[in-house]
C-alpha cells in the first residue's frame, strides 16, 4: 500500500505538468480561476491537516471529498457567466455530491462538532503499518497524502470544468449529451450498490447485535448478490466511470479527445485500484470466502465466463 501511496504522489506531479505543458494553453479568465481554485485547496488541504492531528480523527478529507466538487465545479460555471454547458456539469456534479453526501451522512461520517465523526477503518489499520510506524512517519504521511494528495486529487477531476469554459462558445452537442446520460446512469449504479451494500450491512449487524445466527446469505460477512455478483466493486467501477464521463465535457466543448484534464480521471482510477487492493486484503483476512468471491468474480468489469465453466 506505502508504494502505491508513493507511485500516487509521483504521478499527481508528473502528468498534470506534462499534460499542461504540450496542451493549448489556457486563457487569462481560466488560469485566474485556476489559481483561486489551487489556492482554495491548500487552504482546505492545511486545515484538514491540522484538524486532523489536533483531533486524532484522520478522515477530514473524507467528509469534505463528496462537497467539493461541487463547488469547484460551480466556481468555474460562475466565473464562466453560467454557460449552458458549465450549467449542466455542475448541475450533474451537485446531484452526484447530494447523493454521495447522503451516503456518508448515515455511515456515521459526520457530527454536529464538524471535526468529529466515525474515522474510516483504514486509516487505524495503516496506522499499525511497520512503513508508518512512529510519530514523524505517519505525520509526513498524513500531511503528504491523506491531506494533500486526496485534496489535490478532489480539485484535478473537477478541472474537465476548466477546459470546458475554453469552449465556451462551441453549442451544446451530441458527446454533451451522451456525457449528461453516462453521468446519470453510473450514478444511478452505484446508487442501486451502495443501497444494496447498506440493507446487507444493516441486517448482518441487528442479527449479531440480537444473537439471531447468521444464515446465507449473511455468514459469510459480505454482499454478493444484486450488482455485487457482477462485480466485487460496483460502487468503485461507477465513480470511477462518472467523471470519465464528466471528462467528455471538455471534449464536447473543444473537440480535443485527450487533453490535460484528464490526469484526474487517471490518477483516480489509478486511487481505486490502491485503495480495492487494500480492501480486499482485509476482507480475505476476515472472511474465509472471500478468496473464492475474487476468483469467481471480476473487480470492476464483469468477468464472462465459458459455458459450463465455474
Amino acid at each position: 500500500m506505502v508504494r502505491t501511496i508513493l507511485f500516487l504522489v509521483i504521478t499527481l506531479l508528473a502528468i498534470p505538468f506534462v499534460a499542461i505543458y504540450y496542451d493549448r494553453p489556457l486563457g487569462p479568465e481560466q488560469w485566474y480561476a485556476l489559481h483561486s481554485l489551487a489556492l482554495a485547496t491548500g487552504a482546505v488541504a492545511l486545515t484538514c491537516f491540522l484538524t486532523g492531528e489536533l483531533t486524532r480523527n484522520n478522515s477530514q478529507v473524507d467528509k469534505l471529498w463528496s462537497i467539493l466538487p461541487a463547488f469547484y465545479v460551480g466556481y468555474v460555471a460562475l466565473s464562466s457567466g453560467w454557460n449552458p454547458r458549465l450549467t449542466l456539469m455542475f448541475a450533474l456534479v451537485f446531484a452526484w455530491a447530494a447523493r454521495l453526501t447522503f451516503n456518508f451522512w448515515r455511515r456515521g461520517g459526520y457530527h454536529w462538532i464538524p471535526w468529529m465523526g466515525e474515522e474510516d477503518y483504514r486509516w487505524s489499520i495503516l496506522r499499525r503499518d511497520p512503513n508508518l510506524q512512529g510519530g514523524v512517519r505517519w505525520t509526513l504521511f498524513h500531511f503528504f497524502f491523506i491531506s494533500g494528495y486526496q485534496n489535490a486529487l478532489i480539485l484535478l477531476f473537477t478541472l474537465p470544468s476548466i477546459v470546458a469554459w475554453q469552449g465556451a462558445s462551441t453549442p451544446l452537442n451530441g458527446i454533451d449529451y451522451a456525457a449528461a446520460g453516462l453521468m446519470l446512469l453510473f450514478l444511478a449504479l452505484e446508487t442501486i450498490a451502495d443501497q444494496q451494500q447498506w440493507n446487507f450491512q444493516t441486517e448482518k449487524h441487528r442479527r449479531r447485535n440480537a444473537g439471531e445466527p447468521l444464515t446465507p446469505p449473511y455468514d459469510k460477512g459480505f454482499c454478493d448478490s444484486g450488482l455485487w455478483a457482477w462485480v466485487r466493486h460496483p460502487n468503485y467501477a461507477s465513480e470511477q466511470a462518472i467523471w470519465l464521463s464528466f471528462y467528455l465535457f471538455s471534449v464536447a466543448a473543444t473537440g480535443r479527445w485527450f487533453n490535460w484534464s484528464i490526469a484526474g480521471a487517471i490518477l483516480l482510477c489509478l486511487l481505486f485500484v490502491g485503495s480495492s487492493d487494500f480492501s480486499e486484503k482485509i476482507s480475505a483476512g476476515k472472511y474465509p470466502a472471500y478468496a473464492a468471491y475474487q476468483q469467481r468474480v471480476g473487480r470492476f468489469v464483469p468477468v464472462l465466463r465459458k459455458k459450463g465453466r465455474s
